[in-house]
């Protein structure tokens, strides 16, 4: 009986698995959204950013979960972006340490601005994670389209990243 049980939970999560590396989110193209939203951390996600408000997609951007340390002058600096585009149009985000502050943190900037769309900039990997982290913060009127960064298909990296999204999902099962 124990081991019917161990083997079809070992089965279960051998299929989820294969669905969650099968099925990575891909880039969104040339939709348009109020606001673009980037949480910190891998490659590329930056860049993917300020590309989406160069190319008039968005308007906004929060770079959500910026270290402390860091100063809008060495981000600008680092990334390439003008005093003017820095004024008008990024804010960077100190607050969150983790992808539940990520998602806090954006929830919280969505609200105080009145966006009503948001295009989520995150690696391939992470964007189920974080997605499900906002369905949990953003009210249901706010649209979320997602635009991932593809990245290199490691195995550890989707590995950890599956169990994460699997506590991510079950704890937002039991605490709704």
């Amino acid at each position: 009986m124990i081991f019917r049980l161990l083997s079809a939970i070992f089965l279960v999560w051998s299929l989820g698995f294969v669905w969650f590396f099968a099925t990575l989110p891909a880039p969104a193209g040339e939709v348009e959204t109020d606001a673009v939203i980037v949480p910190t951390g891998a490659a590329g996600r930056i860049q993917r950013g300020i590309e989406v408000l160069d190319e008039g997609w968005a308007d906004r951007m929060l770079v959500s979960g910026v270290d402390l340390e860091v100063r809008p002058e060495e981000f600008a600096a680092e990334f390439g972006v003008s005093r003017r585009q820095m004024r008008c149009c990024i804010d960077l985000g100190f607050s969150a340490v983790d992808t539940r502050g990520n998602a806090r943190e954006i929830a919280n900037w969505v609200d105080e601005r009145g966006i009503r769309s948001i295009r989520l900039v995150t690696s391939d990997w992470h964007m189920r994670r974080v997605a499900n982290e906002l369905s949990h913060t953003l009210p249901s009127t706010v649209t979320v389209v997602p635009d991932a960064v593809q990245s290199e298909r490691r195995i550890g990296t989707l590995l950890l990243e599956y169990h994460k999204f699997v506590v991510s999902f079950i704890t937002g099962l039991v605490e709704a």
